[in-house]
């Protein structure tokens, strides 16, 4: 691709500055990337960025930034905060990855240890896989094609030069990359700390120049995932909702459960009057780094089904201390109701016979 050609595929007039580059290419790609764009060509578009992008680099006007100095393990950024627009950019257009991450780990912050192979565009032939030499194929004399005789000697049909693919310019086999097109796959490792309260569908940017060995030949972007969890559910103001059943006799008796939170298992005291129970600053952060929401516990009674006969038997024992002598219940609330159902149901009228 020429330099002319790149200009124009990043919608940039030939002779634009290092930094308008960087600007569009940036721009480019957060449109086209197929993690964004479901469009059926956002493929091919994405693939004609990049390779504009690298024939810049490879016509000399682009700087090419040397490595910074080994660091600990580079923390990964969102990606619309990674670099300022004049800031040195990466060699070449970054590595875009998937990470998916437990509810545990993302409000907590981790590190990743990510690696893989990256496989490169060979540079001398620029992805072609051969090198023209320029003038006539002399196996086709130009023609692109050549006649395939028959059975019986006469000749047959027409078929494309192999030597020169049908194009009639002598060519010959990248030596380089034995006619793959591709350089060698480079391996990489890199240990990348995610920071606290990332969610689905955030885009972070790593620094691969900060890594201290088998570091990436570029940047990383990384697009986190949230995997489904067995117990939490997390909402968009940050609170982590969580239902547990417990035991309904020691729900009534207001008993001691534990219950889970992203920190681990906690007691919780229970109460007969209560079912939902907020844990402060036990959810979800409410933005990167910052502080926590809160938990919400919804506890779900379960009794057996049916009650055993000695169940059945304390039970009766158990109403039979909530009434007096006199048959009526101690707790007023109850006697007040009674008498209000006795006298509700003296002023009915009678049925027809």
């Amino acid at each position: 691709m020429g330099t002319d050609h790149a200009f124009a595929e990043l919608g940039l007039a030939p002779g634009a500055t290092e930094r308008e580059v960087k600007i569009a290419w940036r721009r480019l790609v957060s449109r086209w990337h197929p993690d964004r764009n479901e469009s059926a060509d956002a493929v091919a578009r994405m693939q004609r960025i990049n390779q504009a992008f690298e024939a810049l680099q490879r016509s000399g006007l682009l700087d090419r930034t040397p490595a910074g100095e080994p660091g600990s393990e580079p923390t990964a950024e969102s990606a619309t905060e990674a670099q300022a627009p004049d800031a040195p950019g990466p060699s070449r257009p970054p590595i875009h990855r998937k990470l998916k991450l437990t509810l545990e780990e993302a409000a907590a912050g981790c590190v990743k240890v990510l690696h893989g192979r990256v496989t490169a565009v060979c540079a001398t032939c620029a992805g072609a896989g051969h090198q023209v030499l320029g003038g006539h194929c002399e196996r086709c004399g130009g023609s692109g094609a050549l006649s395939k005789r028959s059975f019986f000697g006469w000749l047959g049909t027409a078929v494309e030069c192999e030597a020169c693919l049908g194009g009639g310019i002598a060519r010959q086999v990248c030596g380089a990359c034995e006619g793959s097109g591709k350089a060698p796959a480079h391996k990489y490792r890199i240990s990348v700390r995610i920071p606290p309260g990332v969610r689905s569908g955030d885009l972070l940017h790593v620094d691969s120049r900060r890594s201290r060995s088998e570091r990436p030949p570029a940047d990383l972007e990384i697009r986190i995932e949230l995997a489904a969890h067995a117990f939490f559910r997390l909402d968009d103001a940050a609170a982590v909702h969580c239902e547990v059943p417990v035991d309904g006799f020691a729900w009534i008796g207001e008993r001691t459960v534990t219950v889970p939170t992203l920190a681990g298992p906690q007691p919780l005291p229970l109460r007969r009057d209560t079912l939902a129970y907020r844990l402060p600053g036990e959810g979800f952060p409410l933005a990167r780094k910052g502080p926590r929401g809160d938990l919400w516990i919804t506890v779900q009674p379960v009794f057996p089904a049916p009650l055993s006969g000695d169940q059945q038997i304390l039970l009766d024992q158990l109403m039979a201390t909530g009434s007096r002598a006199d048959g009526q219940p101690v707790d007023e609330r109850l006697r007040e109701w009674n008498r209000g159902l006795k006298a509700w149901a003296r002023n009915l009228p009678p049925r027809p016979g």
